[in-house]
């Protein structure tokens, strides 16, 4: 094992030693090595398992070379092609022909590699999979290695961010980025192609070529989806119809829609059972349990309920019967939950509320008005002192129209959970 880290060390990657120790790798093993099992070993940089595979058949080829003859190296195994359903995303940056024109090589390279990395910065939250680098497009899926529920979710939600993130990338030269992207999600053969250290994965069907054409037909900012991923996600974002279209490769006409905005709700689950839910049958023992617990705190002996369970079983729809309940009290509800999209964002779902409370999610139309936000907040919340206003400021990262606190941040964040903490008696939270 210590042949293998000193290996590692004279490539700059002995960071990895660990990892092939923990599953003994010895020198012995490394020409078995794939790039699906150095994926299996933590290496999640393609770069550096580029690396790794050019390496490992450099030294098989110089092992053979220095015994006069050419070591029989066992040819690595391709793990067997699977089909899967995935939700395929291509971005393109906009214009890049003429920007390849106009600008000095090494100015052009460098404007493709921050493109690049605003690009797999927004993809990687929601476990997007970078399958290639084309040039000046990239190609993600979402549901490969790993699949999800909502993977057709996670790639729209991961569009919309990479065109907020291309658009607001500030360059060294006056130059003004902007992308275009293409989703479609279907039945696809993923699994690895090429020989030796040029193995990738490759998802065959016409999914992808149908999100490359979607691309195509998008203007600077869009971001256009296939009807079988609308299918799958038109209660969760608001999207504008562009009727079948006739695509270059595809014999009939293909249903597009643009994506406009995620559309506000307080939970998941009212997103969706937008239309409307089924009866509720059974589970009274919980539903009792529960009016149990608010009788008592309404008598002013604070409660917390705590449901778990497994995913599906019905945690939500009992919180939301025991809302839907009748009653005479006038009580207000406070919806927060997490996602694990943003794992990354303290207190995101803190802050979602706040801006949903205080109008300034896309629903009101002014969430792309920063500047005037504050004073919006102001208005909408009642009786607002200026020390609160700066604590949601801090929050909704809002520009506060008066001097800013000098008291930490997450001062500003614990001063804001104490007043939620603290809000008005008689409050239900789920």
């Amino acid at each position: 094992m210590d042949d293998v880290a000193r290996w590692l060390r004279s490539l700059g990657l002995d960071s990895y030693a660990g990892a092939f120790g923990a599953q003994h790798i010895g020198m012995d093993l490394l020409n078995a090595l794939t790039d699906s099992d150095l994926k299996e070993l933590g290496v999640s940089s393609l770069g550096h398992r580029k690396l790794l595979l050019q390496a490992i058949e450099a030294r098989a080829t110089s092992k053979g070379d220095s015994a006069g003859e050419i070591t029989h190296v066992p040819a690595a195994r391709v793990p067997d092609a699977e089909r899967r359903q995935l939700s395929v995303m291509f971005c393109d940056l906009v214009d890049s022909t003429v920007l390849a024109g106009s600008l000095d090589p090494e100015d052009f390279r460098s404007i493709l590699r921050t493109y690049h990395d605003a690009v797999v910065r927004k993809v990687a939250p929601f476990d997007g999979f970078i399958a290639q680098f084309l040039g000046d497009g990239v190609l993600v899926y979402f549901g490969y290695p790993r699949a999800h529920e909502d993977d057709a979710e996670r790639a729209v939600q991961a569009a919309l961010q990479v065109v907020q993130a291309v658009d607001a990338l500030k360059l060294h030269i006056d130059v003004k980025l902007s992308t275009r992207v293409g989703i479609a999600t279907g039945a696809v053969v993923v699994g690895e192609i090429g020989a030796g250290a040029s193995t990738e994965p490759s998802a065959t069907g016409d999914t992808p070529n149908l999100a490359a054409r979607l691309q195509s037909i998008a203007r600077a900012g869009q971001v256009v989806i296939a009807g079988s991923t609308h299918e799958l996600v038109g209660e969760v974002f608001e999207a504008q119809d562009l009727g079948p279209q006739q695509l270059k490769g595809f014999g009939s006409r293909v249903s597009a829609w643009r994506v406009l905005r995620e559309r506000v709700v307080s939970s998941r689950f009212e997103r969706q059972h937008a239309h409307g839910l089924s009866d509720f049958i059974g589970r009274d023992r919980e539903l009792l349990i529960l009016l149990q617990r608010w009788a008592m705190a309404s008598a002013g002996k604070g409660q917390v309920v705590v449901l778990s369970g497994e995913p599906g079983i019905g945690k939500s729809r009992i919180c939301q019967a025991f809302r839907d309940r009748p009653s005479t009290e006038a009580v207000s509800t406070v919806v927060i939950q997490c996602t694990p999209h943003y794992q990354g964002s303290p207190l995101y779902p803190v802050m979602q509320h706040l801006e949903r409370a205080a109008g300034l999610t896309a629903a009101g139309g002014d969430a792309s008005d920063p500047e005037g936000a504050p004073n919006r907040l102001l208005r909408n919340v009642q009786a607002a002192q200026q020390s609160k206003l700066t604590v949601l400021n801090d929050l909704c990262k809002l520009r506060a129209p008066t001097r800013r606190s000098a008291a930490p941040r997450n001062t500003h964040r614990g001063h804001a959970l104490g007043r939620l903490r603290n809000g008005r008696p008689g409050n239900a939270t789920c």
